[in-house]
């Protein structure tokens, strides 16, 4: 297991100044929705539709999904409740496990994880940026890289502008989501719906099953909550809140547009629509909705892409607390309340990654593929976590033992399944993901080598 510097070491490294408890339960909030409320609704809903047997199913699928999402929601309040830092994930799992772990986590998400995140949402972006107003063959990539660069520059002056950034476009997001929703449902004298016809993937458990993984992709990013705790007043009281309310605005709005979806087209044209968003806008109101429809997929991937920017970067912060040569890597600037090095650190993997997508048939496929098995991977240990993590449980849960078990059991579940699927449904991005987690295996044995075997466990 890797050590921690010794005291000698420490004094020779800059003070770094704590994290302020700045962030509101409606900053908590806004995060969550910016970060989840994404692309995948804009894509996702045709191939679900795809995978079931009828109307009635393809709504109850997505209810279900945003059920098991609520679950996973209660599960990371607990944790953050119970034990708030910036490393999130990181410090549940370092927990549990052990510092070895704990350290392969921090280095996927670094490498793998949340930048390759970060290059996704920006692709998507750039692609609907350029439907706007076209920078030529490149274009996509250019804007990318253009957003990327504006919201790290927005991030390095403070917590405050990109928390004040996040409220503005999770605002924007909710009520071009809604505008779009609601042209759907009020859209009258529409043309004849395709004819009924059977599902393409039928209504057994296991098309059940595919669909659900398009559906959980697209509630995914609330676990993003967990890098907030250190930094959400009354975290205690508060995570809990700003998970489940933000989950149920969710769902709430996942449902909306989904019914809009299903008055304009019907199920059958839902099925067989590559562009089911802009499909219905056409359908509903003419071609000038999928200039309303690209203006909001822009604004929700700006939100998605900021709010995952502020919260990447937390990781750093709690790595440098435990590992002496990454420690001014997560100093965290008290002028700012942020960690400025971090913000830097990931913007410049993720720009790297974006050039890689650019070079690639479809950027947001590539990374895709490159992130999901190593995130569902590190998500089911989390679940574990909650039946070994060391000190128990600390007796303020809301519900007795047995039913606290439950949720992180159907948590851990879910997970496996979705690892499973990762790998079974992926392509060639998936093994370059594991590929570089694995290069955090010869990393760990250097970091054990170079500071010894005595291993020292840090006062939060």
């Amino acid at each position: 297991m890797p050590s921690f510097p010794t005291a000698s070491a420490a004094a020779m490294i800059p003070a770094t100044t704590a994290p302020r408890a700045s962030l509101s339960v409606l900053d908590g909030i806004a995060m969550m929705v910016g970060i989840v409320i994404g692309i995948g609704i804009f894509k996702t809903p045709s191939l679900v539709a795809a995978n079931v047997g009828s109307e009635w199913g393809f709504l109850g699928a997505w209810i279900l999904g945003g059920a098991i999402t609520l679950v996973g929601a209660l599960v990371y309040g607990e944790l953050a409740a119970a034990y708030p830092s910036t490393g999130g994930e990181y410090h549940f799992l370092k927990r549990a496990f052990g510092q070895a772990v704990g350290f392969l986590f921090a280095w996927a998400r670094i490498s793998v994880i949340q930048t390759g995140a970060i290059a996704a949402v920006a692709f998507v972006f750039g692609d609907y940026a350029q439907q706007i107003h076209s920078l030529g063959i490149f274009g996509g990539p250019i804007y990318a890289g253009i957003a990327l660069a504006v919201l790290t520059l927005v991030n390095l002056v403070g917590t405050a502008p990109g928390k004040t950034t996040q409220n503005v476009f999770a605002l924007l997001t909710l009520l071009t989501l809604v505008a779009v929703a609601v042209a759907g449902l009020s859209a009258t004298d529409l043309p004849p719906a395709a004819p009924p016809a059977e599902a393409t993937g039928g209504s057994g458990s296991g098309a059940l099953g595919l669909a659900m993984v398009f559906i959980l992709l697209t509630y995914g990013g609330w676990n993003e909550a967990a890098y907030l705790s250190a930094e959400v007043r009354d975290g205690r009281r508060n995570m809990v809140r700003v998970l489940v309310l933000s989950t149920v605005i969710i769902i709430s709005a996942y449902v909306l547009i989904n019914l809009a979806y299903l008055h304009v087209l019907g199920l059958q044209a839902l099925r067989q629509s590559d562009a089911v968003a802009a499909d219905m806008m056409r359908r509903a109101v003419g071609g000038n909705g999928t200039v309303l429809l690209s203006a909001a997929v822009c604004c929700a991937s700006i939100s998605t892409l900021n709010a995952t920017i502020f919260t990447g970067a937390r990781i750093y912060h709690a790595l440098g607390e435990d590992l002496a040569p990454l420690r001014r890597l997560g100093l965290w600037n008290g002028e700012g309340n942020n960690p400025r090095n971090a913000v830097l650190m990931q913007s410049g993997i993720a720009a790297g990654l974006i050039l890689f997508g650019a070079l690639t048939h479809d950027g947001f496929q590539a990374m895709v593929e490159y992130t999901a098995p190593v995130f569902w991977f590190f998500l089911l240990l989390v679940g574990i976590s909650c039946f070994v993590r060391r000190g128990g449980w600390d007796g303020t849960e809301p519900f007795p033992p047995p039913l606290q078990r439950l949720k992180p059991a159907v948590f851990s579940l879910t997970c496996a399944y979705l690892l499973y699927s990762s790998l079974a449904y992926t392509g060639w991005g998936a093994l370059v993901g594991i590929a570089v987690l694995l290069l955090g295996i010869p990393l760990l044995l250097l970091v054990r080598r170079r500071q010894g075997e005595k291993a020292v466990t840090p006062t939060r």
